[in-house]
């Protein structure tokens, strides 16, 4: 088989370059996907990323493990990664956040010219379909619909107005003039139309819709397994599927969209990337790229949680089952109640210190008991809230754990390895505790778990090192920019290689300040764009 372009990946940046470029009628396109086709109810109904989260089984989900890691007290961490058309935006909690402005003029800055705010905002836009008509930092007319929460919780209002008795300014969009302050979270969800209620993924935004074009062809349950280069310049990829090994050429460009873990392990698998860790594993380098792989960063976090008696919420007892078995039919039948919620429904954006110029710590708060990645059963009712440092200053890296396409990467993101962010996640999570003690939530409160609130910094910082973990926002590991650990040009060409692109959150040079679907999308539009002036 061959075609115009080939996309590794029908994640997030995969699924959008597939529908930008295959709208092309003059041009073909093939996007290879590992999972199934994103379309099960436990991806369309937002509740459903319950079942999918803890990876036990693993369904719609890679489910990696990190290396052991000194920050966490020896322990593994839990990195979830969607697998099907849509990839993680088919199993995270749906929250639309771009970030902070100054996040992309310091891309910029790092030398990935072109991405400033000024530039990456119309690309945000030209992907919304938000329900906030009017409003000139938002756009309506996009494939991924943007709206509010359909049902959220009265707990998660509390949590706003428990904020506010703490001096934290409520904020009704996130994505506004100001990040700060507290509020519901706008969601990645079908407001409009016979799906309202439903998880817009991006494949449900993308490629669903698109899947009939003669030019587009998709096959899923492909395992990438190398990238195929002829004389430095990429032409095509090998795949496994159905056990067997087979091969598509690429007439233009292979575009790489694995995402930070995955990207960066086909590179390598392929001979491109450090040389001396892929002769190691007997790998014949094709091209000595020494960035590949390095620069991780990811938004480490801490769950403080509380027992409650309200019922109000996700419980795991005979009344909390009755009331999912009850949202359930309701979601079915109009696209609301409990069963549409993204889980996080409310959130903040706060600065641990007043000299800061944006904030440094984000507040996820969900309206149930969510511990270790709900792999960790609680009886009963509950609330957490999620302590995240917005940007650590640790670096972690994606290497091999041996030649085998088929292998896990292995993943090191180094948490706490600067003490500097530990000093952000005692004074988030001591933030937070104000919070939670706050009048507005006294009446939800029963007992706190793991914390007494009285802790000194020793004991918490023991608490921290026990149970933090990420919050799924790993990136970097492909880095775009100028100088010889950049692994792609701000064009997200790969350096010395023709025909190769990487297009995912790899490519950040930063980890952004806040969630990274809403960015990797955005990398997609315009990488699509750039794709389509320069051919």
């Amino acid at each position: 088989m061959e075609f115009d372009y080939v996309i590794v990946g029908g994640g997030s940046a995969g699924s959008t370059l597939a529908n930008r470029l295959s709208a092309d009628e003059t041009v073909t396109v093939c996007l290879i996907e590992a999972g199934g086709g994103g379309k099960d109810v436990l991806i369309r109904t937002p509740l459903g990323v319950v079942a999918m989260l803890p990876g036990r089984p693993k369904i719609n989900n890679w489910a990696f493990e990190t290396v052991p890691q000194p920050g966490l007290g020896g322990r593994k961490g839990f990195q979830p990664r969607g697998k099907a058309l849509g990839g993680s935006s088919a199993i995270n909690a749906m929250l639309y956040v771009r970030g902070h402005p100054s996040d992309y003029d310091d891309w910029a800055a790092d030398g990935a010219a072109g991405w400033g705010w000024n530039e990456v905002l119309p690309f945000f836009k030209m992907s919304e379909g938000n329900s906030r008509a009017n409003d000139p930092l938002h756009g309506t007319k996009g494939p991924l619909q943007v709206g509010e929460q359909q049902t959220p919780r009265p707990i998660s209002r509390a949590f706003v107005d428990a904020c506010e008795e703490t001096q934290i300014n409520r904020n009704e969009d996130f994505n506004g003039l100001s990040q700060d302050g507290a509020g519901l979270y706008q969601v990645t969800q079908f407001w409009d139309g016979p799906k309202r209620g439903e998880r817009c993924s991006a494949a449900a935004a993308y490629l669903h819709p698109v899947m009939d074009r003669k030019n587009l062809h998709v096959i899923t349950k492909a395992h990438a397994t190398k990238i195929e280069t002829t004389a430095r310049r990429a032409t095509g990829v090998a795949y496994r599927h159905d056990g067997v090994i087979k091969h598509v050429r690429a007439k233009r460009e292979v575009l790489l969209c694995g995402g930070a873990f995955n990207s960066p392990q086909l590179l390598m698998l392929s001979g491109i990337g450090p040389a001396a860790n892929l002769a190691s594993h007997g790998i014949e380098v094709r091209h000595d790229l020494p960035g590949v792989g390095q620069n991780l960063q990811d938004h480490v976090d801490f769950i403080m949680l509380w027992k409650s008696l309200d019922t109000g919420m996700l419980g795991l007892t005979p009344r909390g089952a009755l009331d999912i078995l009850k949202a359930v039919f309701q979601w079915r039948k109009d696209g609301t109640g409990m069963a549409a919620t993204p889980g996080a429904e409310a959130g903040a954006f706060l600065r641990t210190r007043s000299d800061l110029d944006r904030p440094d710590v984000q507040l996820h708060f969900v309206a149930g008991l969510v511990d270790d990645h709900t792999r960790k059963i609680h009886l009963g009712h509950g609330y957490s809230c999620h302590v995240c440092v917005l940007r650590p200053h640790s670096r972690g890296d994606v290497q091999l754990h041996d030649s085998d396409p088929l292998s896990p990467p292995r993943i090191d993101p180094g948490y706490f390895s600067d003490p500097r962010d530990m000093e952000t996640m005692l004074a988030g999570t001591r933030l937070t505790q104000q919070i939670l003690d706050a009048p507005a939530l006294a009446k939800y409160r029963h007992k706190q778990l793991y914390l007494t609130g009285q802790e000194n910094d020793e004991q918490l910082v023991s608490q921290i090192r026990s149970r933090a973990d990420t919050i799924y926002h790993p990136v970097g590991t492909c880095r775009m920019g100028r100088d010889e650990m950049a692994v792609v040009d701000p064009t997200l060409r790969v350096r010395g290689i023709d025909g190769l692109r990487v297009v995912d959150a790899s490519v950040m040079p930063r980890l952004i300040g806040g969630n990274t679907n809403a960015p990797t999308i955005m990398i997609a539009e315009r990488a699509a764009h750039l794709i389509r002036t320069m051919a």
